[in-house]
């Protein structure tokens, strides 16, 4: 039943093949500054010591020992101006112990340490290290990849980022779609920019109309919402890609959820080669532009 309101609803939406991002703002006023807003913290977001843009490396861990430091001779290789002999890593079943040397002052929790057993950062309170303007933490991905993510709370890109290029807002891609319950819910594979598959569980799937053709989507729970990995027909053109991503609330109580893509954003891997991005599942690969949201950044994979 709701399928026909839905397609009721959005019938009269026409989208144009081309030209879409030279059209100006279409919209309520506050819906326009709502999406402006969201953008705008979406930015300040991305420029905070926990946002993508000051990421200095990613550096993989083998069993056992791992050197690291600006010297090349080292298994992990920082940045130039970071001592040449920091420490080393030691990976043993899962449990990943710092080691810093002598002569180099590294704070834990602005400690002084030589020694620490790190948390990752899939649990809470991760470690987090200080060595000047630089900081690292433990990753752990696909349960048995454990990993250094290193940031330059100081990167020069933090100073001169302007914000994302993105497509006119336009009320139009506010779009209403009819969630389609999994009992249970359905397991997908999530493939990773770094390679390997993430098994998630989709809780139904999002059904909606473009131009009187229907789609889908399948999300993941997240939160207190739904979040969704896509690409479409601008993917590698206009916008970044490996896809994009956009998060919804819940079902309301008749199953209607509200797909905004105004606010469908790039995921990490477009600011950054240091972040470790999931991509879209193959069900959520849409035959249709979506012209809507950001466009591409000019750095990344």
């Amino acid at each position: 039943m709701y399928r026909f309101i839905i397609i009721a609803f959005t019938s009269f939406i026409l989208f144009c093949s081309c030209g879409e991002e030279n059209y100006p703002e279409k919209g309520t006023p506050g819906y326009i500054q709502e999406i402006n807003q969201w953008h705008s913290q979406r930015v300040e977001r991305l420029k905070q010591p926990t946002g993508w843009l000051n990421l200095a490396g990613l550096f993989w861990l083998k069993e056992g020992e791992n050197t690291f430091g600006s010297d090349e001779s080292n298994d992990l290789i920082f940045p130039k101006n970071t001592p040449n002999k920091i420490g080393s890593y030691i990976l043993n079943d899962s449990v990943v112990t710092l080691k810093v040397n002598e002569d180099v002052d590294v704070l834990v929790d602005s400690q002084l340490v030589k020694e620490f057993v790190l948390i990752p950062d899939t649990k809470p309170n991760t470690t987090k290290i200080n060595l000047g303007s630089y900081e690292w933490n433990l990753i752990v991905r696909s349960g048995n990849m454990y990993g250094i993510r290193l940031r330059d709370l100081d990167a020069e890109i933090i100073k001169t980022f302007e914000g994302v290029e993105r497509f006119p807002v336009n009320e139009d891609w506010r779009i209403p779609a009819e969630f389609e319950p999994f009992d249970p819910p359905i397991e997908i594979d999530i493939p990773t920019i770094i390679g390997t598959i993430e098994k998630e569980f989709s809780p139904g799937k999002l059904v909606f109309n473009i131009n009187d053709k229907e789609y889908e989507l399948f999300p993941t729970k997240s939160g207190n919402g739904l979040f969704i990995v896509f690409a479409d027909l601008t993917s590698g053109e206009e916008t970044y890609g490996a896809g994009r991503f956009l998060y919804t609330e819940l079902p309301d109580s008749n199953n209607i959820v509200i797909l905004d893509f105004n606010k469908a954003y790039n995921p990490p891997c477009a600011f950054s080669k240091y972040a470790t991005c999931p991509l879209p599942p193959k069900e959520n690969y849409l035959k249709v532009r979506i012209t809507a949201g950001e466009k591409n950044y000019d750095y990344g994979h």
